[in-house]
């Protein structure tokens, strides 16, 4: 008899203490997924995109020209492909958009089968070296500065780039073709002899070598590394710059005139280096890079080429890829306008941007007008997107049209 009374009393405790902790865990289990929820619905509604911190200045001078994306159409499969660039005001390339931010538009007409990659592009790099002058002892400075810095952009290039090199005094003469094997390249720097009294034909020389790099195929650009001297050209500064903007391809300037002119300057100002117009210089290499679309760089010293090349070949090489199929079904012979956007896709609204410290960044899109199936040519030239949080396509050619808020 008593235990049957122990083990009453003991289910009877047992019960209560189960009434009692049934809510108890009830509560908790409401906890938990209430914090759950609660990081569920966090990430969910931070839909914001994050970039890393970068420098508050740009490491280029001035400001870069307009660079046109690249765009495709395969007859066969109606595929269209868009090659782009979206960059922070200093010109930094913007990481981490995600498929979903971009939204294409053809013709008005949202495209909902687009796929977002990223491309690293292998590059087509013609190198044009500033070698010579009217003073032999300013020459030896120059052609040791300009050795160097040739010498520290083969670190830059990788196994599927191409390179050619050529040198100018009072004439063009090519040192390395875009066959060279990379291995000989080094060799071939070091080998040229220090520049001779000559003559300086920058624009003569800019003409020549842009009009041989029109055949080669594939993203290319011309660097220039000198400092933007002319001396005797036949062509004129505007023979030059029209060529620049005529030969689509992007020229990033290496203005090595800081560098050269210090050692040029004299204290009683009678020096014969007196008479350069450096200053002339730097402005018409800056025109050269900004209405080719490339950038001017002026290094204070050679050993600081290494930052401004990873600038210069993540401005060169990287572009968003974005590919889709063309829902149109007009004349292969219309043009096709391209309208591309970020936004927020929880919204529909503008897509919004941060750095590390959470700070807004302003973006710029720049990409292409319109195509022509059954060519794959453009009509429509130099379109770009405005700056910010909005993203309006206007002809660079309506001045008016293109005032950005």
């Amino acid at each position: 008899m008593p235990t049957t009374n122990v083990t009453t009393k003991l289910l009877t405790y047992l019960a209560a203490f189960a009434l009692l902790a049934g809510p108890l865990a009830a509560k908790e289990r409401v906890v938990e997924s209430t914090k759950d929820e609660q990081v569920s619905k966090g990430s969910d509604a931070d839909v914001r995109i994050h970039v890393p911190n970068r420098p508050s200045t740009s490491l280029f001078q001035g400001k870069q020209g307009g660079q046109k994306a690249e765009i495709y159409f395969d007859p066969d499969t109606h595929v269209v492909t868009v090659k782009l660039l979206v960059q922070d005001p200093r010109g930094y390339f913007i990481p981490n958009i995600r498929r979903d931010n971009f939204a294409v538009f053809e013709n008005g007409v949202r495209q909902k089968n687009a796929s977002v990659d990223v491309e690293h592009a292998a590059v087509s790099v013609g190198l044009l070296l500033e070698y010579g002058g009217r003073y032999q002892a300013l020459n030896e400075t120059l052609g040791t500065a300009v050795s160097t810095a040739a010498d520290q952009f083969l670190n830059e290039i990788g196994k599927d780039d191409k390179i050619a090199i050529w040198r100018y005094g009072d004439s063009v003469q090519q040192i390395a073709d875009f066959s060279q094997v990379h291995d000989t390249l080094r060799d071939v720097l070091i080998s040229l002899p220090q520049p001779s009294f000559s003559e300086l034909n920058l624009y003569d020389a800019l003409i020549d070598t842009l009009t041989r790099m029109q055949g080669v195929d594939g993203r290319k650009a011309l660097i220039l590394i000198g400092c933007g001297l002319d001396t005797f050209s036949k062509a004129t500064f505007g023979d030059a710059l029209r060529a620049v903007r005529r030969a689509g391809i992007p020229v990033y300037a290496i203005n090595l005139g800081h560098t050269v002119s210090e050692v040029a300057a004299a204290p009683s100002g009678m020096s014969p280096y007196a008479r350069i117009n450096w200053k002339r210089a730097e402005r018409e290499l800056e025109r050269f890079a900004n209405e080719s679309g490339g950038r001017m760089y002026s290094p204070q010293s050679i050993y600081n080429l290494p930052e401004i090349y990873d600038d210069l070949m993540e401005n060169l090489r990287v572009r968003y890829v974005i590919t889709y199929r063309s829902a149109g079904d007009g004349h292969m012979s219309d043009a096709r306008t391209v309208r591309i956007e970020l936004i927020d896709p929880t919204t529909g609204g503008p897509l919004e941007i941060v750095d590390a410290n959470g700070m807004p960044v302003r973006w710029t899109v720049t990409v292409k007008g319109s195509y022509v199936p059954r060519t794959a040519a453009e009509r429509c030239h130099g379109l770009r997107v405005c700056p910010g949080f909005t993203a309006r396509l206007c002809s660079s050619s309506l001045a008016a049209s293109c005032c950005c808020a």
